[in-house]
């Protein structure tokens, strides 16, 4: 079990939750005093000891799955003694799909295939075993339909998602669930539901089809564990946490899930800033106060003295491309940087595509900045001529208009891939803003090896930028933004 749980750990620190010896230590603790066939108890005990932040639950569960999947064998299997009571009800919920399957007049196999069966007993089955909520037949009948359609291979390299995208496109649950809506019709009286009956049958009958899922995922999985072993799976399906999320490639669900972890940055970063402006650096050498302190030792300068710091609040300027993919990662930046501009002393944003237009107004009075950066998108002035980014024009357009208001106390940070369609780089706005500004950033959020290729021009605006970032997540927008101040 031990061994279990350090490869379970280092599978954690692997995804990047941040697990320390002693609650690795924790954890071992905490599996002494909770019965080990008790899974739902083992996964929470563990969770309890591991897990920090909720945005880390899917990545923990994830790893979870794989290393404590139920195994099955005789006695000296793999696994056995972890997590038995599951597997004791997975014995039950067999015998019961087992007499459901006789049921249909077929034999149902000692290893649970049902091979005997055709494929519209084994459809009217799942139908009969989500009709009843019978949680046991539908363990029984995803055991079956993954030896069916899953085409499950030992040693094949082939992800989970694959077997489980032909087990249930063979399953048809779409067609299922408008059946099970069908019989409920039926059943009903008074000559059918009522819309809100309707809506509550619906959900019922959708949590119940997401529960047969499931089922069918976690069948899957545990072949897979017994197959290629744990570590190999955990690693081909291994969730990442949502400040690992490449922001130009997340799915809707992945970009939700970023938009939750804003929030709880924000105030982290906020605190960070604060604590670094407020214990900043000793200042520079105070002569005079160490000389005086001196004579209290006869003139030897024991205890140098240093003059205080008094770091001021830095000017924000912001210049965000928000064409194509790249918009993703501006809405992102511009919202962060909202979120925590209590530590600035003036945040003023633009945004462009071959046109460029401030859009600081969309901030004021507004609490949530999500609601400023959507209106963004809609009332912005940023086409010039034909809507592709034209990042010469757009930063010429800013020096024109703005240039004479960046100084000495300034920062300038530039987001965007720097593809330019081949048209003028426009570098010499840059170098002009460099020579007013504190600092000039540019952030991108291509990787470097993309630098450079095809129409990237990021290597002409790099010569005159204090920092040129690769800045695809969130962890790596919150490890510069926290450096700003």
């Amino acid at each position: 079990m031990l061994d279990l749980l350090s490869g379970f750990v280092t599978e954690l620190r692997r995804a990047g939750l941040p697990v320390s010896l002693t609650e690795h230590l924790d954890a071992a603790e905490a599996v002494k005093h909770i019965p080990l066939e008790d899974r739902e108890a083992l996964k929470y005990a563990l969770a309890a000891t591991l897990v920090k932040s909720s945005a880390h639950w899917r990545a923990f569960e994830t790893a979870f799955e794989v290393y404590f999947a139920v195994r099955t064998g005789g006695p000296g299997a793999e696994g056995e003694g972890e997590g038995g009571g599951e597997e004791g009800a997975e014995s039950e919920g067999e015998q019961a799909g087992q007499g459901g399957m006789q049921g249909q007049g077929r034999s149902w196999k000692g290893g649970g295939s049902g091979e005997g069966m055709t494929p519209e007993e084994l459809a009217e089955l799942l139908f009969k075993s989500l009709l009843s909520a019978d949680a046991a037949l539908m363990n029984a009948v995803a055991r079956n339909a993954v030896d069916r359609y899953a085409g499950m291979e030992p040693g094949r390299p082939v992800g989970g998602t694959y077997y489980l995208y032909r087990t249930l496109r063979n399953l048809d649950l779409d067609a299922v669930l408008e059946k099970l809506m069908g019989q409920a019709q039926a059943g009903a009286a008074g000559g059918g539901l009522t819309e809100l009956e309707e809506r509550l049958a619906a959900d019922e009958f959708k949590a119940r089809i997401e529960k047969f899922r499931r089922a069918v995922e976690t069948e899957i999985r545990r072949r897979l564990v017994e197959d290629r072993g744990a570590e190999a799976l955990a690693r081909s399906v291994r969730k990442p946490l949502p400040e690992d999320i490449d922001v130009m490639h997340a799915t809707r669900e992945e970009l939700a899930m970023l938009h939750r972890t804003l929030q709880p940055l924000s105030r982290k970063l906020a605190v960070r800033l604060a604590r670094k402006r407020r214990h900043g650096r000793k200042g520079p050498l105070d002569f005079r106060a160490t000389m005086r302190r001196s004579l209290s030792t006869g003139g030897v300068p024991i205890e140098p003295r240093f003059r205080h710091p008094r770091p001021a609040k830095p000017e924000i300027f912001v210049i965000a491309d928000i064409s194509g993919s790249v918009a993703s990662f501006a809405r992102f930046t511009l919202h962060l940087v909202y979120a925590i501009s209590s530590q600035f002393s003036k945040v003023r944003s633009f945004v462009f595509v071959d046109g460029i237009d401030e859009v600081t107004r969309f901030f004021e009075g507004v609490v949530d900045p999500a609601e400023a950066v959507a209106r963004i998108n809609l009332e912005a002035d940023v086409i010039w001529v034909d809507g592709h980014s034209d990042y010469g024009h757009a930063l010429g357009e800013f020096h024109r208009r703005w240039a004479d208001q960046v100084n000495s106390r300034s920062s300038v940070m530039v987001l965007g891939d720097a593809r330019n369609n081949y048209h003028a780089s426009g570098s010499w706005v840059l170098e002009d803003l460099q020579a007013r500004a504190r600092h000039v950033y540019w952030l991108n959020p291509e990787p470097r090896d993309y630098w450079g290729s095809g129409d990237s021009i990021v290597g002409e605006y790099a010569a005159h930028c204090d920092d040129v970032v690769e800045c695809r997540t969130l962890r790596q927008l919150e490890h510069f933004v926290g450096n700003l101040a």
